[in-house]
């Protein structure tokens, strides 16, 4: 059984691995990388509310921080998801500059932000759950995310 932090950062290189394959894709042709930017969406949404409806609240329940590094991750977790759609306008309006603009700005922010967590978060987290480790990062690997 990995760590919170382990699992949540293997997730992250899953995440930037499938960001590059939709960015690979839409350089060849936006029209065909539909399929690539819907998986990268899928599963860095999956990511953000593994974490937001499993890491944070037990994070939080055990330290009773609530207004610290939790609500900050929140907060940039809707500045992504609004890249990310804006992204898939772009996609189905065939606008490359648009697309590649807002993905030079996601990727930007996806590294600052996977840096916070991985450096900062992750190790909070794994110093106040570890005991609930195994049962925090079973119950985020059982998520499904429609």
């Amino acid at each position: 059984m990995s760590s919170i932090k382990e699992y949540l950062s293997q997730d992250h290189s899953r995440c930037d691995e499938l960001f590059a394959k939709m960015e690979d894709s839409a350089g060849k042709s936006l029209s065909d990388a539909k399929e690539s930017y819907e998986e990268f969406a899928k599963a860095t949404e999956r990511h953000f509310q593994m974490e937001e409806r499993v890491m944070f609240v037990e994070f939080e329940a055990k330290t009773g921080m609530t207004e610290g590094p939790t609500a900050m991750m929140r907060h940039e977790h809707a500045q992504m998801r609004s890249l990310i759609k804006q992204m898939g306008e772009a996609l189905e309006a065939q606008d490359k500059d648009k697309f590649f603009g807002l993905s030079e700005t996601l990727m930007i922010l996806m590294q600052q932000h996977n840096m916070k967590e991985e450096q900062m978060l992750y190790t909070m987290a794994q110093q106040h759950l570890s005991a609930e480790a195994p049962r925090v990062v079973d119950m985020m690997e059982s998520m499904i995310v429609e």
